[in-house]
């Protein structure tokens, strides 16, 4: 694959944290993941908070819910996020379109939408990824992949550099611990014999299966153990569909 080798697994916060970072992870290419966005996100608490995010249209990504804060300010482009390079497209947030039904304390519906000021310039490290369609149900047993700058160990910093994991898609009995899961609205991501995961710092980033978007890193347990919870986007196609298109 594109990617050279790293790191760790899925992070938390409360019992059930929000996923923050790659943890036995491999450092991308750079720039082999163009739909990637960063987010620097001013809380409501008006603390700095990061997550990742997905270009879907030109003046469009998509995002985890909990990932909504007083303002937010996306960096498409990017690589490592503390080297500014000529590839970075830097755009401010003017709406965020949290799923209406979104509940912080179960982290149902955690899905949300950004919508930029300006539309990005496609270039060869800006680029858009498709979505599966509303019947789209991928089933367990795929292989996927996930990519993020959280953290690459439980108690260490976010990574500078974009990392990425293959995950293996779980039946929905091996998330049966999380007590909210419901394997309609949420993917079971990540063999639990594997130290690998998203963690902390990686919350918003796509699950990529075949070249499409099929979850969104949602959240995990706190010492980062597989497997983790990621929202279904098939789901949520027709409310994704009706925001774009009031939009």
């Amino acid at each position: 694959m594109h990617c050279l080798s790293l790191a760790l697994l899925l992070l938390l916060l409360c019992s059930r944290a929000e996923a923050g970072e790659i943890i036995g992870g491999t450092e991308c290419k750079p720039h082999s993941r163009p739909y990637m966005a960063h987010l620097e996100i001013v809380t409501l608490q008006n603390r700095l908070a990061s997550c990742g995010g997905f270009l879907i249209r030109r003046n469009f990504v998509l995002t985890a819910a909990h990932c909504a804060g007083r303002s937010i300010m996306v960096t498409l482009g990017a690589h490592n996020i503390r080297k500014k390079e000529d590839t970075w497209q830097k755009l401010e947030v003017i709406k965020q379109f949290p799923h209406p039904k979104y509940d912080d304390n179960a982290f149902l519906h955690d899905i949300m939408l950004l919508k930029l000021k300006e539309k990005a310039n496609l270039t060869l490290a800006v680029g858009t990824l498709p979505l599966p369609p509303q019947f789209n149900f991928i089933p367990p047993g795929r292989m996927c992949r996930v990519a993020g700058w959280g953290r690459t160990y439980v108690n260490g910093p976010g990574s500078d550099t974009l990392q990425e994991v293959k995950q293996r898609l779980m039946t929905p009995q091996a998330c049966r611990h999380y007590t909210t899961f419901d394997h309609n609205l949420q993917l079971c991501v990540g063999n639990p014999r594997k130290k690998i995961s998203a963690f902390q710092g990686d919350s918003g980033g796509p699950l990529l299966c075949a070249g499409v978007a099929q979850g969104i890193v949602s959240y995990g347990r706190k010492n980062a153990k597989p497997p983790a919870v990621f929202t279904r986007i098939s789901h949520y196609r027709p409310w994704i569909n009706e925001v774009l298109k009031q939009n």
